[in-house]
């Protein structure tokens, strides 16, 4: 029993040192999400899609856009969260500085089946990515401000963002979310307590 408690101990120390070693001077308070910051921002402050969300992230919900003609869904959004995001948002209601979002955006494929009209995901347009930063570290970029790091990612370059000004170009579809921090909790059964 000591021996298994000394290798779950040991284990555990190896594995707070390689995350506390692979920070960055700017991110050092962000010990829980701070690879998953890092796979999102680089020294400068640009955001990219981070490589490994779909298999590292946590799923917080998905949403579907009403078509603007006719039946099912035009867009399917399925939102993901940098480890350890959803456990803290639990505990105090908000996301800790460093989470990082990415919200999928598909066009959807509609059809009929048994169970009645279908919308599922078919191309992918792009994704959304959001950092979390309470404490202003990148004053002056243009996609940073109110919280959060922002941006847009068309599916054909992940790693070169389409926003040029987050007040312009991301904000304004926030805006109903402001009094959640601008992110639509609601949607997330995930973050439920």
């Amino acid at each position: 029993m000591k021996a298994a408690r000394a290798a779950t101990l040991g284990i555990s120390g190896i594995a707070a040192i390689i995350v506390i070693a692979g920070l960055g001077s700017t991110l050092a308070t962000t010990i829980n999400s701070a690879p998953q910051t890092q796979a999102a921002v680089d020294v400068d402050g640009n955001l990219s899609v981070p490589r490994d969300y779909r298999t590292t992230y946590e799923p917080l919900g998905s949403w579907a856009v009403a078509a603007d003609e006719g039946r099912g869904s035009k867009e399917l959004h399925a939102v993901f969260a940098s480890p350890g995001s959803v456990e803290a948002y639990r505990k105090d209601g908000r996301f800790p500085d460093g989470t990082v979002l990415v919200k999928e955006v598909f066009k959807t494929a509609t059809k009929e089946m048994t169970t009645g009209t279908v919308s599922h995901a078919d191309e992918l347009k792009g994704w959304f990515v959001m950092v979390k930063d309470s404490t202003g570290r990148y004053p002056g970029h243009t996609l940073w401000g109110d919280g959060w790091g922002w941006s847009w990612f068309d599916a054909a370059n992940p790693t070169k963002t389409t926003s040029t000004d987050y007040r312009l170009n991301c904000k304004s579809c926030h805006v109903p979310a402001r009094a959640t921090d601008w992110i639509y909790v609601d949607g997330y059964p995930a973050l439920k307590r």
